[in-house]
């Protein structure tokens, strides 16, 4: 397939990558040898500041990784300061509204324009010229737009939300959604996976692309597949911390086994990292 992440992403086709954490400069350089469509910065979560944003998204993309940022907030502000710094893809956090993801548009695909111009031209109440529509397409073709989709409010309105032309593509969050669902972390629970599919597949069915965030590395890679074979698309598979947990966590059991002649019983570090 070809043309822009968005189309990609509309499209079907499946995309690999993973969330960062680190911010080494030496990170960089070892994460292209994963062979990765894209990396997935959280400043939701993670105490990542602007400066730091900036430099990462602008080098992961020299890099041929397509950055994708998840703001603090559905904020259409922060979308523009993240945009500004270099980053790509927006994720924006629990949006549960039509009106919410039509804000958000505004930033991602139509900028410059901001304001009183700018809501008129979200509600239609007023139409840009051709030269107009054609900057801001050009100036934005590179933007993608993807919502997490984590609550049950979420899923109610979810055909509204999928109506909002620019909406890319839909993320769900797995912690947030199991909370909501009141089954926290039981991502194994068959309400949780009926809801996941359910949200997978309307997002297929309108041509957007679908993810979740799978947090739970290697022990979860079954329900990933599952995830997979259900329509998922944006494959954002855990995180570089989870990673570096996971595997040291298996040459220390391995090294104080051979230290003590037998197998000690560890506190399982493989748990997921709400993030």
């Amino acid at each position: 397939m070809t043309g822009t992440f968005s189309d990609r992403l509309r499209q079907g086709e499946k995309l690999y990558g993973t969330l960062i954490v680190s911010p080494s400069p030496r990170w960089p350089e070892q994460i292209a040898k994963l062979g990765l469509d894209f990396v997935f910065i959280d400043t939701e979560h993670i105490a990542i500041d602007r400066a730091e944003l900036s430099w990462m998204c602008q080098t992961y993309k020299a890099l041929g990784m397509y950055p994708i940022v998840r703001i603090l907030s559905p904020d259409p502000f922060l979308a523009t300061a993240a945009l500004d710094g270099g980053a790509c893809g927006i994720v924006a956090p629990y949006v549960e509204t039509a009106d919410q993801a039509r804000d958000l548009m505004g930033a991602v695909k139509l900028r410059p324009i901001k304001g009183k111009k700018l809501n008129q031209l979200l509600h239609k109440s007023e139409t840009a010229s051709d030269c107009l529509q054609e900057y801001m397409k050009e100036g934005t073709k590179e933007n993608s737009l993807i919502l997490n989709i984590e609550s049950a409010e979420g899923i109610q309105n979810l055909d509204e939300i999928l109506e909002v032309e620019g909406v890319d593509g839909v993320l769900i969050g797995p912690h947030d959604l199991s909370s909501s669902l009141e089954i926290p972390e039981d991502y194994r629970h068959p309400e949780f996976d009926k809801s996941v599919c359910k949200i997978i597949q309307t997002a297929r069915e309108k041509s957007r692309g679908a993810g979740i965030h799978a947090i739970m590395g290697a022990k979860g890679l079954d329900l990933e597949q599952s995830w997979i074979e259900a329509g998922a698309n944006f494959i954002l598979h855990s995180a570089d911390i989870i990673a570096a947990v996971d595997s040291l966590n298996s040459e220390f059991k391995t090294l104080k086994a051979g230290a003590t002649g037998e197998c000690e019983q560890q506190a399982d570090s493989t748990d997921p990292i709400n993030i």
